[in-house]
């Protein structure tokens, strides 16, 4: 069981309900960051690979060890870093405040919940930009796209993936996905009849979200756990309806 919150999102003031990501401890107990419930979450609009991660401690082994840093995606293009509470500060009940069931916020629909006849979905940990890639393809085959193929070496076009009836760009990068990002990638979609799905760490820049959204292209942001969020509506649909 692990512990939810309300978020809101500084940028568009939207609340939603966050539950920190659970991943087993090498002793084998599920184990979650401990969210800072006092501390208000920031937008990221630069990333290092070190300030990513976070130490938390397991309360079964007393094991301490580096966990991807909790993120949540906003719909309105902004990603969210979720404080996590030091592993020096004991945890403190809030008062007045029942522990109840993990609850899956509402705005995000997780591959594990979407659609029951897919298996759930098994992320792989993004530490590089090629596996923010290797993410990418991971989940375009977990939503019914057949022989998605990364190249080599990334082409000058910036597809990242292909496969039939789709092509996929991914960004690993430390700034905003650019109208530019996406724009051509609607373009290679379009030569090819294929559904282009663009995935970034670092979320969108406005006229990049809004110009997805009029050509209906799905914009999904990682966090370092390596699980896609849709942040438009043409993500959600794909999500739903799959290949």
């Amino acid at each position: 069981m692990t512990e939810s919150m309300s978020v809101r999102c500084p940028v568009c003031r939207r609340d939603h309900l966050y539950a920190a990501p659970v991943y087993p401890c090498a002793c084998g107990a599920p184990l979650a960051p401990p969210l800072l419930r006092a501390a208000r979450p920031e937008p990221i609009t630069h990333r290092t690979w070190t300030d990513d991660w976070v130490t938390v401690r397991c309360p079964e082994c007393e094991r301490q060890d580096q966990w991807p840093q909790p993120e949540l995606g906003c719909p309105c293009g902004t990603v969210l870093r979720i404080p996590v509470r030091p592993v020096s500060a004991p945890a403190l009940p809030v008062p007045g405040e029942s522990r109840g069931p993990v609850r899956t916020p509402s705005h995000l629909p997780l591959p594990s919940t979407v659609v029951t006849s897919r298996p759930t979905f098994r992320p792989v940990t993004i530490r590089t930009a090629r596996d923010a890639v290797t993410a990418a393809a991971l989940y375009l085959k977990w939503l019914g796209f057949r022989d998605v193929l990364q190249p080599g070496v990334r082409p000058v076009s910036g597809i990242d993936l292909r496969g039939p009836g789709v092509v996929a760009q991914v960004d690993p990068t430390t700034r905003p996905s650019t109208l530019r990002a996406v724009e051509c990638l609607w373009l290679n979609g379009l030569s090819t009849s294929a559904v282009s799905v663009f995935f970034s760490l670092a979320g969108y820049a406005d006229d990049a979200r809004a110009r997805a959204d009029q050509l209906g292209v799905p914009l999904f942001v990682m966090d370092l756990t390596g699980c896609p969020q849709p942040v438009n509506a043409a993500a959600d649909d794909l999500i739903a309806a799959g290949a």
